[in-house]
């Protein structure tokens, strides 16, 4: 099993160290043809812009949602999850438009204004995971279909999943509960079983 992560900008690293850990290869990822070979991809946390900017100067936009099309795994962290959306409240940011979700950039507000709490998240089971939102985008709008994973104490949506794709508002790679990736995984490991019937 090989997982990408795209390492145009952002927080890719720590991504890549999970991974690692899990025993995983887990590889950056900047140019398309390093996408080639991919089982899943995981697009960090950073600067969504900057991200998508760089996205389109390497010809990375087509290649991505071509990915996704075919079903292969995708999981979008903090501006992560901004890329993965439909549409972005009061922005004309062109997203990857993969998901069905619509959502607020820095909605809880600047650096200054982040937080860490606990989520349950019934899908991996266990204790509440500890989740550390850095100028988290929020959702504010789904479509048919994606599935809610967690929520704040105040009923905001913060992770969801579609089929192939998962969308979280924080850094699960920021912390020691490597549960998220492992999930991410298994969906993965269910892809590939999937591609080989």
């Amino acid at each position: 099993m090989k997982i990408g992560i795209l390492a145009l900008q952002g927080a890719f690293i720590e991504h890549l160290h999970t991974l690692r850990s899990l025993g995983v290869e887990a590889v950056e990822v900047r140019t398309t043809t390093e996408l080639t070979g991919l089982d899943g991809l995981i697009i960090p946390g950073g600067e969504s812009t900057a991200i998508l900017k760089l996205a389109r100067h390497y010809h990375m936009i087509k290649p991505l949602q071509e990915m996704a099309k075919a079903g292969i795994p995708i999981m979008g962290t903090c501006a992560g999850m901004v890329l993965l959306a439909n549409k972005v409240t009061e922005s004309d940011l062109q997203t990857l438009c993969l998901m069905d979700i619509e959502v607020r950039r820095n909605a809880s507000g600047r650096q200054v204004d982040s937080f860490e709490t606990d989520l349950a998240i019934p899908d991996i089971g266990g204790e509440p995971f500890h989740a550390v939102f850095i100028r988290a985008p929020y959702i504010e709008h789904l479509g048919a279909g994606v599935e809610t994973l967690a929520r704040l104490d105040d009923g905001t949506v913060v992770a969801v999943r579609k089929g192939n794709l998962l969308a979280l508002a924080f850094h699960p790679e920021l912390g020691h509960d490597t549960r998220l990736h492992e999930y991410f995984l298994k969906m993965v490991r269910a892809s590939k079983k999937e591609t080989a019937r």
